[in-house]
């Protein structure tokens, strides 16, 4: 356990079973949610456990989908971006799958009442991949009937939809499995592979080693291109695309990318604004 320390604030395990058992008043899940506004299913809360409620927060800005990081200590995976600030109050359980059980419990079968369409959930991989992964599809089969589930060759819907990205060497058992609880994260490079949608489901890269745009200026009509081709291949073979390391300082630059991505078709824009990225996305309905 040379890999746990306590974090300075809002860790202490009483805090973490408040926010799952009693999401504060205001949320849109405490009570009645009243007049509901549509989930905003294209917006990713990167590194969400960073913010004050993880998960909370960015199901209160209507996010469609959130990423946790986990690192495999004994046989408990551990929330954080760092090794240096694990603390075994915030686990993968306490901080996203149970308070998610409750919810869809309380919603009748979905994470937002009203809406069938899964959430995603984005579980980075920090450790050795395949062992984690095999510790994580243990922990995953606890809660029957809450994921989006790979079954002898078919796709059966759920309130949530577990990818797993980080670490590659997770891709192994994945692969070898004929009953999964969890997709994977693919790269640009599998684009056009013979890996299917009901393998990888997600496309994930990093904006800044495939395009030299960043928002300010015009975007380069062959960048553009390039973008939009990205898009209809992972379209055309029922993949959807995201893009880390995108600009994400709140300001014309930012505005500009975020609107490309969006005629673009990419699926998930990534941020660690939630506001930010909810007024973006309802002041660009149309798009």
């Amino acid at each position: 356990m040379a890999l746990i320390t306590r974090r300075r604030a809002l860790t202490g395990l009483g805090a973490t079973l408040a926010a799952v058992l009693a999401p504060p008043a205001g949320s849109a899940f405490a009570g009645e949610q009243g007049r509901r506004k549509r989930p905003l299913w294209r917006a990713h809360a990167h590194n969400d456990y960073e913010h004050p409620r993880p998960l909370f927060d960015a199901l209160d800005h209507r996010f469609g989908s959130v990423e946790a990081d986990i690192f495999l200590v004994g046989d408990q995976l551990l929330i954080g971006h760092d090794a240096s600030e694990l603390d075994p109050s915030r686990t993968l359980e306490s901080l996203y799958l149970d308070p998610l059980a409750t919810l869809v419990k309380a919603n009748h079968g979905s994470v937002y009442r009203g809406w069938r369409h899964p959430l995603q959930l984005l579980i980075d991989i920090k450790t050795e991949g395949s062992s984690t992964y095999l510790e994580l599809d243990r922990h995953l089969q606890r809660y029957k009937h809450l994921f989006t589930t790979y079954a002898h060759g078919r796709v059966h819907p759920g309130a949530v939809t577990n990818v797993i990205s980080g670490d590659r060497a997770a891709r192994t058992p994945m692969e070898a499995q004929t009953v999964r609880r969890a997709f994977y994260d693919g790269r640009l490079t599998d684009l056009g592979s013979s890996a299917p949608a009901s393998f990888i489901s997600l496309i994930s890269d990093n904006w800044a080693l495939n395009f030299t745009w960043l928002g300010e200026g015009t975007f380069p009509d062959a960048e553009r291109q390039k973008l939009r081709s990205i898009v209809a291949q992972a379209h055309a073979a029922g993949q959807t695309v995201r893009f880390w390391n995108t600009p994400d300082l709140a300001g014309p630059a930012r505005d500009a990318l975020w609107s490309e991505l969006l005629a673009a078709g990419v699926d998930f824009l990534n941020t660690d604004d939630l506001a930010g990225l909810e007024a973006f996305l309802d002041t660009h309905r149309s798009v």
